[in-house]
This record gives structure tokens, C-alpha cells and sequence, in this order.
């Protein structure tokens, strides 16, 4: 397989992102491109500096389309609960309909430390600890004890009200 060069390259990457939903790991491109996995992040942020609306998530790159015919609300919301509960404040908040977008935390050198989740739905969240499980990786908030915020997106307020209620409900929430 020929390896593909700059901008012939970047643009087969943009088209590939942009056909799918679904994200696509760094290796997967790698290999589809013939390059190293450093030459695919570093298109990617060349593609990002272009303000192609591209994001690295835990499962790989995603095209964010932008939709600009519906409404979407956001909210951040602030949790405390354990390592292990993790796994169902995250099914708790798909469940309801609303995309976890990414988690925050704030460090005490660092400063903010923000991450990009994009979790939708069952599947996304059960990849995500799968991946966890397998690299035996820390989630974020255990640099702050347990506390991290949450930038949630839904198609309407209800839904993130609803999110906010089940997990007041089992006490992740915290308010202020």
C-alpha cells in the first residue's frame, strides 16, 4: 500500500470522519493512510487548528457535525461519587437520553484538566469501561477525591433535568 502524503492524506482522513458516526481510532486511520500513528495526531490537530470540529475521544476521532437546525442544551453539573459507582452515574445519564460530553477536574497544579467523553447511549458507556478495565487506568476524579463536573448536551432542558433528578437521587449530585 502506497502511504499517503500531507494534504492528500488529511483530506481522505476528513472524508473518512465525516462518513461515519462512529469515532475512529488513531491506529485504524494509521493503517488505512500506511503512516505512524504520530503522523494521524499530528493531522488531527492540524485539521483542529483548521477548525474542523473534530474531537479525541476514549473510543477514537469524531466529526462533530454541525447541526444548526436543532437546539441542543448543555449543562455542567457537579458529582462526587466512588470509582466504582462510575460506571452507573454514566449509564444513569445516557439513560435518559442526554450525551455526556466530557468530564472536568480541577487540579491542584494543573489547573483545569478537561476531558472529552462523548458517551450517547449503553454501548458507547460499556466500551468506555471496557477500555479502562483493559489499560487499568484511574478516571480523572481521582485526582480531586471523587469530585469532577460534567458537560451533559440534550435535545431539551427536561431531559437534563431529568438527568439531574436520578442522580440527586443516588447522590452523586452535588448542589450548591
Amino acid at each position: 500500500m502506497k502511504k499517503m502524503l500531507g494534504e492528500e492524506r488529511r483530506d481522505t482522513l476528513l472524508r473518512l470522519l465525516k462518513s461515519t458516526q462512529n469515532p475512529i481510532t488513531g491506529t485504524d486511520l494509521a493503517k488505512h493512510a500506511n503512516v505512524s500513528r504520530q503522523v494521524i495526531v499530528n493531522d488531527m490537530n492540524l485539521l483542529k487548528a483548521r477548525n474542523e470540529p473534530i474531537i479525541a475521544t476514549s473510543q477514537g476521532y469524531l466529526y462533530i457535525a454541525r447541526e444548526d437546525h436543532n437546539e441542543i442544551y448543555e449543562r455542567k453539573i457537579v458529582c462526587l461519587h466512588t470509582a466504582e459507582q462510575a460506571e452507573d452515574e454514566m449509564l444513569t445519564i445516557v439513560d435518559c437520553g442526554v450525551t455526556l460530553k466530557s468530564v472536568i477536574v480541577e487540579h491542584p497544579v494543573y489547573g483545569e484538566i478537561t476531558a472529552s467523553m462523548m458517551l450517547s447511549n449503553r454501548h458507547d458507556v460499556n466500551s468506555f469501561i471496557k477500555r479502562v478495565n483493559e489499560t487499568k487506568a484511574n478516571y480523572l476524579s481521582v485526582l480531586t477525591n471523587g469530585t469532577h463536573l460534567h458537560v451533559l448536551s440534550a435535545s431539551s432542558e427536561e431531559q437534563l433535568d431529568l438527568v439531574e433528578q436520578k442522580l440527586r437521587e443516588k447522590g452523586y449530585l452535588i448542589e450548591g
